[in-house]
């Protein structure tokens, strides 16, 4: 006759049934990603790309939504990314280049967790360096620093082309949680379709032949109906006839949107371009995942 469990041992039992039933689902959601690879893979997919960010933001947010209990909401992301990204790796090739500096060693930090821990990534000292492995097909996905008005070379403006790499996501999407040196915030970049997923900002780029200053062109976008985030210029000393303005947008603004044609007509004397470069859906906030603001 065998010796009746105590409480704690019947507990632990109970955990070990509990991971096993985990371990089948997990071993079924990797063989669900490995078909869906093969039929994007096959010569009638449904798309160009196995990475799908808004798709992934989407889990994150129904996931988020429906937790209770006392496990942080910010654990649960944590273990979904590293799940999704090892899912990732199953249906194409996949590698992550990084800016990161010894002053900013938070940035490799963001790309681990959030394209995965046994996903090939690779630091470089320059944003630069970085992103020109995306545009050269060497890296997937490139993760850099978000653009700040002093930059005296921002990467963003190696995305005014028209089959160049775009915005697809910003970092962290979670609470990075534990991390090296100053948190930092990046924006991730690769050769992805950018979808709408409900939350969402954009990025575009607006090619002048002179300057807007940022408050004017703050009032006329807001004029046609845009709620401006912000607003950066860079102008190229080289080439003095040609100004380049980062604008973030709240909301997914299609190419189409007739508030651009609205907006291009009312500075139609100077500009030339608008030029889409992507779009990213909103992270969590810190209270959304249940973490305190002194944590």
């Amino acid at each position: 006759m065998s010796t009746p469990l105590t409480p704690i041992e019947d507990l632990r039992r109970e955990i070990d049934e509990i991971d096993t039933a985990l371990h089948e689902l997990l071993m079924r959601r990797s063989d669900v990603a490995a078909r869906i690879g093969a039929l994007k893979n096959g010569p009638d997919g449904p798309d160009g790309g196995f990475l799908r960010p808004a798709r992934e933001a989407a889990i994150l947010r129904r996931l988020v939504a429906r937790h209770t209990g006392p496990l942080p909401a910010a654990v649960i992301v944590r273990i979904w990314r590293e799940m999704m990204s090892a899912l990732v790796r199953l249906q194409g090739p996949f590698a992550v280049a990084v800016y990161v500096s010894d002053q900013w060693p938070g940035y490799w930090d963001l790309a681990r967790d959030h394209f995965g821990s046994h996903t090939p990534i690779t630091a470089h000292d320059s944003a630069g360096q970085a992103l020109g492995l995306v545009i050269d097909g060497t890296a997937t996905v490139a993760v850099l620093p978000v653009p700040q008005q002093d930059d005296q070379d921002p990467w963003w403006r190696f995305l005014v082309r028209r089959d160049g790499p775009r915005i697809i996501a910003r970092l962290p999407f979670g609470d990075s949680g534990a991390c090296r040196g100053p948190k930092v915030e990046a924006l991730a970049v690769g050769r992805v379709a950018v979808e709408e997923t409900g939350r969402d900002r954009t990025f575009l780029v607006l090619e002048t032949s002179a300057e807007i200053s940022r408050s004017a062109l703050h009032t006329s976008l807001e004029a046609v109906g845009f709620d401006v985030v912000l607003v950066h210029v860079w102008h190229d000393p080289a080439d003095p006839s040609t100004w380049l303005h980062l604008v973030e947008l709240e909301g997914f603004v299609e190419k189409d949107d007739p508030r651009l044609a609205r907006f291009a007509k009312s500075r139609a004397e100077v500009l030339r371009e608008i030029w889409p470069i992507g779009a990213y859906a909103i992270p969590f906030t810190r209270s959304e995942l249940g973490v305190s603001e002194k944590a």
